[in-house]
C-alpha cells in the first residue's frame, strides 16, 4: 500500500493518471514467487499459491474505478484462474514464455495506446513489456534489471501488497482514491 507521505515524482504521477489497463506478471508480483508443490500418493503434485488480500482489494477497486485488469504469466495454474475469476480480472494469459504476443493482443482488444497501460513485473521475462508500457512498475524485491527499467518501484515486495500499492498510486493520481474508499467491499 502506498505509504502516507511517500513522494511520487510528477512524471510518475502524470503517467499513472493516464492508466486505463493494468497488467501484471503473477509469480513474484501478486504471489511471493514461491512455487509450492504438494506430493500426492498417486505420484502427481498439487500446486499451492498464496495471494494477498490487500492486493485483491486493490484489484477490485481498480475494476470498480473502470480500470481493466489482466495477468500475463509463463506458468499455468488453476489457483490463478480461480483467483482471477473471483477478482473479475478480464485478461488471463497463461503459458506465455514470451509475453509480448499476449500484450499486443490485449492492446488490440482494448484499443488503448501503450501510454494508457501499466505493467507490474519482477523478473527478466517482464522486461520486454515493461519497456513498452506507459507506466512500468517493479515490486520491491524485483531483480535489479527490472527495477532499473521501472518508472516506479513499490515499497512492498511481491505477493505482499505491491499490486495494491500500484493501484493506489494510479487511483490517487487520477483523483479517485477518496471516492473509491466508499466503494470497497469485503
Amino acid at each position: 500500500m502506498l505509504k502516507a507521505g511517500k513522494k511520487v515524482s510528477a512524471s510518475v504521477a502524470k503517467r499513472a493518471k493516464q492508466i486505463r489497463v493494468l497488467l501484471m506478471d503473477v509469480d513474484g508480483t501478486i504471489t511471493d514467487g514461491s512455487v509450492t508443490l504438494l506430493s500426492q500418493p498417486d505420484g502427481t503434485a498439487l500446486e499451492i499459491k498464496t495471494f494477498d488480500a490487500h492486493d485483491g482489494q486493490g484489484l477490485a477497486l481498480a475494476r470498480s474505478a473502470g480500470i481493466r485488469t489482466g495477468v500475463i504469466t509463463g506458468r499455468e495454474s488453476a489457483a490463478l484462474r480461480r483467483r482471477a475469476h473471483e477478482l473479475d480480472v478480464e485478461f488471463v494469459y497463461e503459458k506465455q514464455p514470451h509475453k509480448i504476443a499476449a500484450y499486443e493482443e490485449i492492446l488490440r482488444k482494448t484499443g488503448v495506446p501503450e501510454s494508457a497501460v501499466a505493467f507490474l513485473g519482477d523478473d527478466l521475462p517482464d522486461l520486454p513489456v515493461m519497456r513498452r508500457v506507459g507506466l512500468a512498475a517493479a515490486v520491491g524485491d524485483a531483480t535489479l534489471e527490472v527495477k532499473l527499467a521501472a518508472h516506479f518501484v513499490t515499497k512492498a515486495i511481491g505477493g505482499k501488497g505491491a499490486a495494491r500499492e500500484l493501484v493506489e498510486l494510479i487511483l490517487k493520481s487520477k483523483g479517485l482514491w477518496e471516492q473509491m474508499i466508499d466503494k470497497a467491499r469485503a
